[in-house]
């Protein structure tokens, strides 16, 4: 196993820790969460700059990074609902989206083909990473939720459309050959 992929397992990992910080009261729990959230999100840009400069890219992590960033930045979203920063229906959307290409990439992954992040995808994400992060910054007290509804909403918009770009490639996808970039 890379030290890339040992980032991105840790990624993975944190997130139980994050939750479990924005649910657990106590004086400050808030900032603790948000900043461990920051400091996990972080290792998505690290990890795969380690895994291109190294030239040690591997299957595993390619289908392993997308997963720890979608249970980070998930958890920390639906955990946010219960503190009344985000409404459960933007929420939704942007489970909704996830397991639906998640499902499109394991049927590829079926028919021997691995579906790599996209640009588009990978804006996505971190636009869910930054409104969940103001979103924890907001729990917090440190601004109003208003900052963290917007954030989000242009998240939801990014992942939306990020869904219909993979959406697209599903036929040619699902028939076995590789998708268009």
């Amino acid at each position: 196993m890379t030290f890339a992929d040992q980032l991105t397992l840790a990624r993975a990992a944190s997130a139980p820790v994050v939750v479990l910080l924005f649910a657990v009261d106590f004086s400050g729990h808030d900032y603790w969460a948000t900043i461990l959230f920051g400091v996990a999100m972080s290792t998505d840009w690290f990890d795969g700059r380690i895994a291109r400069r190294s030239g040690r890219t591997s299957s595993f992590g390619t289908l392993l990074d997308p997963v720890a960033d979608k249970v980070l930045v998930l958890g920390t979203l639906v955990v946010l609902i219960d503190q009344h920063v985000f409404p459960a229906w933007m929420v939704a959307a942007i489970v909704g989206r996830e397991l639906l290409v998640t499902g499109l990439r394991l049927a590829a992954l079926e028919r021997g083909v691995v579906i790599a992040a996209r640009d588009l995808g990978k804006l996505k994400t971190w636009s869910q990473a930054i409104a969940a992060g103001a979103g924890g910054f907001a729990a917090a007290g440190a601004w109003g939720h208003p900052v963290s509804w917007w954030l989000l909403l242009v998240s939801v918009a990014l992942t939306l459309i990020s869904g219909l770009d993979y959406a697209r490639s599903a036929p040619q996808v699902l028939r076995g050959q590789p998708a268009a970039s």
